[in-house]
């Protein structure tokens, strides 16, 4: 079948296969070209491994540190007659990738909230590597279901206290407009905690510890964001900010537990970018498309290759992560230096739907969102047909 985009709100429903291959094998290229990443991660577990900062996570340990992975996701696969998730044909491209350069690679998929999932995962560990050295933590949802009460919580993006009205950008059609959320209400908080908090982290960690398959030195990382004073409404000090809080609670107990294996858990906050996550966050896309602007004319933008390589190479593997005062990695230092976040602010003041051309980078945000299901790649001949029934090796 020919497979074309099709956009509906802030996700687009289809995924090319071919499109995210190549979007895989560009951001391979990426990491090759940085030459090995030196002490690095040799057996990875990411949960949450096919889209976005996961599966940049991935890439980067197996294919700058010939780490042998194991990723868990729920996607959807494609029929004949209809594509799958990108983050299936991603982990399909992934897959082959890997097996080409000679590295063991190994996927699950279904709900990593589960202890299903983690007493599935432990046993693949145990058989096929021992035990690993690195975990990456990258779920994002919307839902979660309690693995020990059976209670499904479901998360919000709202602030707390009072309403929030702020400029904003239809992604659709590129008009700035204006914003008003109503603010948290009854136990919208502890609900968005539960899903986007550090517990699942936790749990899996917990699991991991108890079957002995944490080698030592083992190093965990989660991902967050803090961002500029005009998201926190939304960001840092709305309910999602709440969970983030969760999140850096969980590190530091996680720090005590892996202590004896002489390991370290780590929160990374990373830059603002087009993911499937950001993009459905109020105000962000604004931001984030005034953002392109300014960084890609200083010469320091980073897509989410470049920020997990980073991570992995300069910071959590080379002795220098370079916490902050809470303990936290910074790969948002470049989005957060002052003379960036002072010339966002000056455009934001500024910016309508008529100059967003000029002072923003709209059509870099819609290319970025685009090639996250596998469209606008040069080398893809998006007007032939494809199959979309692709497998993902590993899953039998």
């Amino acid at each position: 079948m020919i497979i074309s985009p099709k956009v509906r709100g802030f996700i687009c429903t289809t995924a090319h296969p071919e499109g995210c291959a190549k979007h895989v094998a560009d951001q391979i290229a990426v990491v090759k070209s940085r030459g090995p990443i030196a002490n690095g991660p040799k057996k990875v577990l990411v949960i949450g491994s096919s889209t976005g900062y996961g599966l940049s996570s991935r890439i980067a340990a197996a294919f700058g540190s010939d780490a042998a992975t194991i990723g868990v996701f729920f996607e959807r696969p494609g029929e004949e007659s209809r594509p799958a998730t990108a983050g299936w044909y991603n982990s399909a491209a992934f897959e082959k990738e890997a097996a080409a350069a000679g590295l063991y690679a190994r996927s699950f998929n279904g709900d990593a909230f589960s202890d299903a999932m983690k007493a599935e995962v432990i046993a693949a560990i145990k058989a096929d590597l021992g035990q690993v050295d690195c975990v990456v933590y990258s779920l994002a949802s919307p839902r979660r279901t309690d693995p020990k009460t059976g209670e499904v919580y479901s998360s919000v993006l709202k602030p707390i206290g009072q309403s929030y009205s702020a400029k904003n950008l239809n992604t659709n059609t590129g008009v700035v407009n204006e914003v008003s959320i109503e603010p948290a209400q009854g136990d919208d908080i502890p609900q968005t905690v539960a899903v986007m908090g550090g517990e699942d982290w936790m749990f899996w960690m917990d699991a991991l510890l108890e079957a002995g398959v944490l080698a030592e030195g083992v190093q965990t990382v989660a991902y967050s964001y803090i961002g500029p004073e005009v998201t926190w409404p939304i960001y840092k000090q709305g309910t999602i900010g709440k969970a983030k809080e969760d999140l850096e609670r969980v590190q530091r107990e996680l720090d005590a537990k892996l202590a004896p294996l002489k390991g370290k858990a780590w929160v990374s906050v990373n830059k603002a970018l087009v993911t499937q996550a950001s993009s459905a966050i109020p105000v962000v896309p604004l931001y984030i498309s005034l953002l392109y602007k300014v960084m890609k004319d200083e010469g320091t933008h980073e897509d989410t290759i470049e920020q997990m390589d980073r991570l992995f190479r300069d910071r959590m593997y080379n002795g220098n992560p370079q916490p902050d005062e809470a303990g936290r990695i910074r790969v948002d230092d470049w989005e957060m230096a002052p003379a960036v976040q002072s010339l966002v602010g000056e455009r934001w003041k500024e910016v309508n739907t008529e100059n967003l051309g000029e002072l923003g980078d709209f059509a870099g945000y819609q290319s970025s969102f685009l090639r996250l299901f596998g469209f606008g790649l040069e080398g893809v001949d998006y007007a032939a047909d494809t199959n979309p029934a692709i497998g993902v090796p590993s899953i039998k």
